[in-house]
């Protein structure tokens, strides 16, 4: 079963364009590097400048796992600590995909 972390960042007021930028760069090696890293998406919840949301698929926890120990994993986490506020994460299991629906409709 597809693991899925959803992490809530809530930024510090003006934080926002520079931790895009350490989390951009994240997502895009995750992706582009991690063989178990399926879908990194940054999300800007509309009408909240100081908040950035992140949804990941990973093949399994172990893929997660790796990620955490991955050079730009740390980068960004050592460099974004100080532009945030609060940080929620909740791990999941992938119980259903639309993307699969939607996939087979192409």
């Amino acid at each position: 079963m597809l693991f899925v972390i959803f992490v809530d960042f809530q930024l510090k007021p003006g934080a926002r364009s520079q931790f895009r930028r350490l989390i951009d760069e994240n997502a895009d090696a995750s992706v582009r590097t991690e063989p178990g890293c399926l879908q990194f998406d940054v999300l800007e919840p509309e009408g909240e400048a100081d908040r950035v949301l992140l949804y990941e698929i990973y093949t399994d926890k172990a893929a997660f796992d790796a990620h955490l120990r991955t050079e730009h994993f740390r980068i960004f986490a050592d460099a974004s600590e100080s532009l945030t506020l609060q940080k929620k994460v909740m791990r999941c299991d992938l119980a259903f995909s639309g993307a699969d629906v939607a996939s087979k409709r192409l």
